[in-house]
């Protein structure tokens, strides 16, 4: 057995969505130790274990009894493949498992149970609550959750990673039971999104799902991956996109005067004061390579450390497999709802130079510069 400060020795299985995997490995090397890779045995994945110098494995009895985590990043039965089967195998040995979702809520009921034949600890990762940007916004609506509660959550999201917004929702609202979907909106003409309203643990949810896929292009093509707002008494808080911002509407609030008109200056108007946005987070990534290189594996390696507090605390791990269970159950209710995507096979997208928009959006100029400013600052309202 590892002593506290070793390292967990780690087997990645998988190398397509796995690569990034084997990059959190590499970047919490000071926690985790990869010792091998399991795969077919194609060309790619030996030259994955050659680079990083470990063992490849093509079969799970291949695999040494010495791990002590294995990564499993292999599609499960929801999407036609054996990722469940392979996340058994392991369990039933006592190594414990983080499978890359999504799971079928009886898949993950089967691998728990092999978690406690085997006396290991399973995990599904959604990848996306643990992002860092995400983790800020959960931590201040929890804030907001406390203080005031939440009046209303709006999300919307590609269909391919709705599996993971369901987690994020479930987590925003303090939880997903009770939780009920309603019938989708229709809609007038061809639209992109599907619309449809929620609610989670009582909090209602607004949500509009981009259910639409290229066939041969599964990973491309989304218009966003997530879009979130959430709303309280005392303003709105919403995230820009997966990876940030997050920012701070306070609500429009101004008292009346004696002749029921707003108080916009002076005294009574201090509230006015404030800033009518907040940036909460400013380190946005500065690119899609920046998120492929460091922003998801440093989520993965969250979820393998949250993955070592239940190998840790074996009375965490019940709970873990729950709320599995639930966001997979919820899940299969939505996507019963909004019926399989529609197939699309647009062109490659063309993108637009940032330059350009930049110089059309700078091209817009106050009409009076700061007089204008100046001017309303004197007027005696």
């Amino acid at each position: 057995m590892n002593s506290p400060l070793a390292r967990k020795r780690v087997i990645v299985a998988g190398t397509a969505f796995g690569r990034l995997y084997l990059q959190a490995l590499a970047r919490a090397h000071d926690r985790y130790q990869l010792v091998g890779i399991l795969s077919r045995g194609n060309a790619y994945s030996k030259a994955c274990a050659e680079h990083y110098g470990v063992a490849l494995y093509e079969t799970v009895e291949q695999v040494p009894d010495e791990v002590d985590i294995a990564c499993v990043v292999v599609r499960s039965g929801a999407t036609g493949g054996a990722g469940a089967d392979l996340a058994q195998q392991f369990l039933r040995r006592g190594i414990h498992v983080l499978q890359e979702h999504p799971v079928h809520h009886r898949e993950i009921a089967a691998c728990m149970q092999a978690a406690r034949q085997g006396q290991a600890a399973y995990a599904v990762n959604t990848l996306y609550p643990n992002i860092l940007a995400i983790r800020r916004f959960l931590a201040v609506a929890a804030y907001l959750r406390d203080q005031q509660g939440l009046a209303y959550i709006e999300a919307a999201c590609n269909s391919q990673v709705a599996y993971p917004l369901l987690d994020i929702l479930g987590r925003l609202a303090g939880g997903l039971r009770p939780w009920s979907f309603t019938a989708p909106a229709p809609t007038v003409g061809e639209h992109p999104f599907t619309r449809l309203d929620a609610r989670f643990n009582g909090v209602p949810i607004s949500l509009r799902v981009q259910n639409q896929v290229h066939p041969k292009d599964p990973d491309n093509h989304s218009f966003l991956l997530h879009r979130l707002e959430v709303g309280c008494e005392a303003g709105v808080l919403s995230l820009g996109d997966t990876h940030g911002p997050v920012l701070w509407n306070p609500r429009l609030h101004a008292l009346r005067d004696s002749t029921d008109r707003l108080i916009m200056a002076g005294p009574g108007s201090e509230r006015l004061a404030g800033p009518t946005m907040v940036l909460l987070d400013p380190h946005v990534p500065l690119s899609y390579r920046q998120v492929f290189n460091q922003v998801w594996p440093d989520a993965v390696s969250v979820a393998l450390d949250e993955l070592c507090r239940d190998i840790d605390e074996p009375s965490r791990r019940l709970h873990s497999g729950v709320w599995a269970t639930e966001v997979a159950m919820a899940w299969r209710e939505m996507s019963n709802l909004i019926g399989m995507p529609a197939l699309i096979e647009p062109p490659v997208p063309r993108a637009l130079p940032l330059a350009e928009l930049q110089a059309v959006a700078d091209a817009v100029q106050p009409p009076c510069g700061d007089h204008t400013a100046q001017l309303l600052g004197a007027l005696p309202f």
